[in-house]
C-alpha cells in the first residue's frame, strides 16, 4: 500500500487536504507517514495514531525529515488518550474505510477537537451510481481481507455528518486515470 499510495494523484490530494493548516493537530491512521512532508510549517505539533505497530518503524525516516514536530502513537482511533478540545485540526487520509468501529473513532475525533476546529479527510466511499455500488458491496468482503479491513462501501458523508461534523466543502468524484 505504501508503494502505490505515494504517487500522483494521491500526493496531489494529500497536499490539498493539508494546505493552510496551523497549530496543533491530530492525524488518525498515519500509517507510514506519507502525509508528513506535506504539512505546512505553521503546524507546531502533530500527534499521530495508528493501530499497526509495524507502521512506526516504517514511518521513522519520514518523521525525522518532517518540518513539523511529530509525536507518534501505536493505538486505535476508537479510544484516543487526549483531553477534550485538545487540537486545532484533525486529518485522515484513506483511513476511515478500514477503522473497525468508524462511528466510535469519528466520535473521538470530534471530542478532541477544539470548538470550530476542522476535520479534513480524503477517502473513498460508496459511489452515487447504483451499478458501481453493487460492485462495491460484492467486492467489500474480499477487499477487507486483502486491504487491511478496507470497506469499499461506506457512506462517508453519512458517517462524518452523523458524528456531528458540518461539511463546509465536500467534493465527490471518480479518480481519473491521469
Amino acid at each position: 500500500m505504501d508503494f502505490g499510495m505515494r504517487f500522483e494523484p494521491f500526493t496531489r490530494y494529500r497536499r490539498r487536504v493539508l494546505d493552510g493548516l496551523s497549530g496543533q493537530g491530530l492525524e488518525i491512521g498515519a500509517g507510514t507517514g506519507l502525509n508528513f512532508r506535506h504539512y505546512p510549517a505553521e503546524v507546531t505539533r502533530l500527534d499521530t495514531v495508528d493501530p499497526n505497530p509495524g507502521m512506526e518503524w516504517l514511518s521513522a525516516r519520514r518523521t525525522k525529515r518532517a518540518v513539523v514536530q511529530i509525536h507518534r502513537g501505536t493505538l486505535s482511533a476508537e479510544t484516543l488518550p487526549f483531553e477534550d478540545a485538545s487540537f486545532d485540526f484533525a486529518v485522515s487520509t484513506w483511513t476511515l474505510c478500514s477503522i473497525p468501529d468508524v462511528v466510535q473513532a469519528l466520535s473521538e475525533v470530534y471530542r478532541v477537537l477544539k470548538p470550530g476546529a476542522e476535520f479534513r479527510f480524503v477517502e473513498h466511499g460508496l459511489a452515487p451510481d447504483q451499478n458501481v455500488q453493487r460492485w462495491q458491496h460484492r467486492l467489500t468482503p474480499v477487499q477487507k481481507v486483502i486491504a487491511d479491513g478496507c470497506h469499499l462501501n461506506r457512506d462517508m458523508n453519512a458517517l462524518v455528518t452523523g458524528a456531528g461534523f458540518r461539511m463546509a466543502n465536500l467534493q465527490t468524484f471518480y479518480l481519473s486515470k491521469s
